[in-house]
């Protein structure tokens, strides 16, 4: 990355704008298939005869958007690391019912540690149900950090 790198204008150009739209829609083997991955023993999360039977709240991480970046985010110099994820669960995920998920870059910005300068950029994929229901949102960080200067 160079010192050029205006944060401020990336923010202006590509926060907050939808990018990617994808459908998905699970059985409720596969709710429990994810569960019993994620070594949940919880009724609610495997046993779809269960009255409360849904998702677990992590489940949202499994979902993929198509595209990573919006279309004419510049490629950052660096090396680019997986920072971390995290969930908002807002409502069940429930088997058989059709979401939507729209992703859109939440949060870009900058630090500077002992390893150099850092740019982040969070990926928000909010997901929700037919009737507009937001069900959980799920946030993806990437950092990149600056090459060191040799």
């Amino acid at each position: 990355m160079t010192k050029s790198l205006d944060i401020d204008a990336l923010r202006e150009r590509f926060l907050m704008k939808d990018f990617d739209e994808q459908v998905f829609e699970f059985s409720a083997a596969e709710l429990v298939d994810y569960a019993s991955s994620c070594g949940e023993l919880a009724p609610r999360y495997t046993d779809p005869a269960h009255p409360e039977f849904q998702a677990p709240p992590t489940f949202a991480t499994c979902l993929r958007p198509g595209r990573r970046l919006p279309e004419g985010f510049p490629n950052l110099p660096g090396l680019g690391m997986d920072a971390g994820k995290a969930v908002a669960p807002k409502a069940p995920i429930l088997p058989g019912v059709p979401l939507t998920a729209r992703s859109h870059l939440h949060d870009i910005y900058a630090k500077t540690g002992r390893s150099g300068r850092m740019t982040f950029l969070v990926t928000r994929m909010e997901i929700y149900d037919p009737a507009g229901t937001l069900l959980a949102n799920a946030d993806t960080r990437i950092v990149i950090r600056e090459k060191p200067e040799a």
